[in-house]
């Protein structure tokens, strides 16, 4: 995921009139703030690696002085005054023999890495929600628009034919009334659902850098597909091994067991080979009009005696972090399968109540033409017509948003387990026609 989500960041972004599932989540790749602040974030944190292993590798050194110089030299019988110029040019290798410093800035280094690579896939499977919940979002208020379009299309029919009625005097005041007063407030709520409308667009213009355009839609026959696994342990099973949150703070123990020796390395010898070449004219008045060239290798050991109390109580400081990161670990865990049993208990009651709806909807059909029937036959009135109406549009509506409740809840669990990757949307936009 995090090499097809590295490259797609690097294409240039192309606006379009209309897009699916898949491209809101490439353009969101392309054009999210948030991601793109979580790449380059993870493009600086892979160098820790690097940083940490120069310790371990020699050290090199150049050094090159030019002075001109007055002087004054005195002896009993004389005075002269030379102006020379001096030169001093050196050239110094060091290695590391012995650091254990040095070692555990090394290790902490692949930690820190590593660490990069894990915190960034934990934010590829986060812009991935978002992009889709955006995505369902901004559905779900074109749908909500129309179906209040639908519902105040109706209404204004249903007007006009008890207008015709009355006209005619085979209706009431009273059903004209009662039309009317539906008919005022699905105005209200239709304007109330182009405001959100507007609001769902604008998050999600916001993500994937640009106007989305017409969105596609929910297939017209939504088929939910069984969990795999099936059972909710396996999920908690799965989450414990491979969330990348814990996967993240599992290593960021790591990181700071070796902060630990860093502080302790305050008390340990260092030993390092050193090698050194230096050419020098005149360095010093002692050595006037003389060339030298030295060459000079061996160690140097460096015993650290005593730092003012700042290595124990540094040591102390990493201690008390590491102790923090493992309760910030235990915490973790305990939240990642909350969020494993949460989504799966949303996953199994989203299927029940897709399907609830489903005959919901079937039933609330019937029951208009059931009504509209009765009416004729002057066993119902106007209002009960309204009821069956409203009760339908309802449960559209309510249909609409289990169907992408359900479809989040599925996404989220699989990202609570760890199992979430681009090939999720690819399957999550099959559902769109």
């Amino acid at each position: 995921m995090k090499a097809a989500a590295g490259a797609a960041l690097l294409l240039a972004s192309a606006g379009a009139s209309a897009i699916n599932l898949q491209q809101a989540y490439e353009q969101a790749l392309r054009n999210d703030p948030t991601y793109r602040s979580a790449f380059y974030e993870n493009q600086s944190g892979k160098e820790n690696a690097i940083l940490g292993r120069a310790g371990l590798l020699p050290n090199v050194q150049a050094n090159y002085n030019a002075s001109k110089n007055h002087s004054d030299i005195e002896t009993p019988t004389s005075i002269t005054q030379p102006e020379y110029i001096s030169r001093v040019s050196s050239i110094q290798l060091r290695q590391t023999l012995f650091n254990v410093d040095a070692y555990a800035r090394f290790k902490q280094g692949k930690a820190q890495a590593l660490l990069s690579d894990q915190v960034f896939s934990v934010r590829g499977q986060e812009v991935l929600i978002r992009v889709i919940s955006a995505y369902f979002d901004a559905l779900f208020a074109d749908e909500q628009v129309a179906l209040n379009t639908a519902q105040r299309d109706a209404y204004l029919e249903q007007s006009a034919v008890n207008t015709r009625l009355l006209k005619h005097g085979e209706g009431t005041r009273t059903d004209v009334l009662e039309v009317q007063a539906r008919l005022e407030l699905s105005e209200a709520t239709l304007i109330e659902a182009k405001d959100n409308q507007a609001t769902a667009r604008n998050t999600l213009a916001g993500i994937i850098g640009g106007d989305p355009g017409t969105l596609v839609g929910l297939n017209d026959t939504f088929r939910m597909l069984p969990l795999s696994p099936s059972g909710l342990e396996e999920w908690k099973a799965m989450a414990l091994r491979q969330n990348p949150e814990l996967l993240a703070q599992t290593t960021a123990l790591e990181v700071a067991k070796q902060e630990i020796l860093k502080a302790r390395a305050g008390h340990s010898p260092r030993l390092d080979f050193v090698a050194s070449y230096s050419k020098n004219a005149s360095e010093t008045i002692n050595t006037y009009n003389q060339d030298s060239t030295v060459r000079a290798i061996g160690i140097q050991l460096n015993v650290p005696l005593y730092s003012g109390g700042s290595v124990n109580a540094t040591s102390r400081q990493a201690v008390a972090g590491l102790e923090r990161s493992r309760a910030d670990l235990q915490a973790k865990t305990d939240k990642a399968l909350i969020e494993v049993s949460k989504q799966y208990s949303a996953v199994q009651s989203g299927i029940a109540k897709v399907n609830a709806l489903n005959r919901a909807v079937e039933s609330s059909n019937l029951l208009i033409k059931a009504t509209e029937q009765s009416i004729k036959g002057g066993v119902r009135i106007n209002l009960d017509l309204l009821n069956a109406q409203q009760q339908l549009f309802t449960t559209k509506r309510d249909l609409a948003q289990a169907r992408y409740g359900y479809l989040m809840a599925s996404l989220r669990l699989r990202a609570a387990a760890g199992a979430l990757d681009a090939s999720d949307v690819s399957r999550t936009a099959s559902y769109f026609r």
